[in-house]
């Protein structure tokens, strides 16, 4: 039993001793740094933030940033030709759970910038709703460079409860890569069980905005 508590201790201090050891290379390196070599670092910085701020100020003037309703499929079509990255809710007026969609999208569309997030009634859209086989409300589709990645079908994939958290949403949504997410993907945020290994929603196809089907999806369809 010793001999294992004194093994552990060794590890525990060649690994403190290797972290030790980098930061000391990583402190020399900065100590050998010139002033050319820090106005270097400072113009990179300078020109990463001035290229983040242009991306962010051309998100702004695409939507980005906001929870729109689009009038027509036509407006659908228009952006997906605009925006990589897509989050759209199919709603009707008459569906309270619709309005918990429209909260919690409302609230994640200000800090998730990169995505396009929009809402359309599906009454308005009839050739988007059978081309994408949406045959439960809500339904959000979660569209990637002008491919439905992923959809979220109902509340199953959200604890399969009404009172789910803004953090499950966007956990959920930030499965196929529309948003940017700093937690773990393959463990929501609340006690539960992740959708699947895929990180698919409720057994529904891919398909590409015009309906043709994904060749590397196997999903079953509604």
């Amino acid at each position: 039993m010793a001999s294992l508590e004194q093994a552990v201790q060794q590890n525990v201090l060649m690994v403190a001793k290797t972290v030790e050891q980098q930061l000391d290379a990583e402190l020399e390196k900065l100590e050998k740094l010139d002033s050319d070599d820090l106005d270097k670092l400072r113009e990179q910085r300078l020109k990463e933030m001035k290229k983040q701020a242009q991306q962010i100020q051309e998100w702004r003037m695409m939507g980005h940033g906001e929870y729109t309703e689009l009038s027509d499929e036509k407006e659908f079509f228009e952006i997906t030709k605009k925006s990589k990255d897509i989050v759209c809710h199919f709603y009707k007026n008459d569906s309270p759970r619709c309005k918990i969609v429209d909260h919690h999208l409302k609230i994640l569309c200000k800090s998730h910038l990169e995505a396009r997030f929009c809402k359309i009634d599906v009454e308005r859209a009839p050739f988007l709703t059978q081309r994408l086989r949406i045959k439960i409300i809500p339904t959000i589709a979660l569209i990637k460079d002008s491919k439905t990645k992923d959809y979220v079908v109902g509340f199953t994939d959200l604890g399969n409860c009404d009172d789910f958290s803004t953090e499950m949403m966007e956990w959920r949504i930030a499965q196929p890569g529309v948003i940017k997410y700093n937690g773990n993907l393959l463990e929501p945020p609340v006690k539960g069980k992740p959708v699947n290994k895929f990180g698919l929603g409720a057994g529904m196809k891919k398909h590409t905005i015009r309906g043709k089907d994904d060749d590397s999806d196997s999903d079953d369809d509604l």
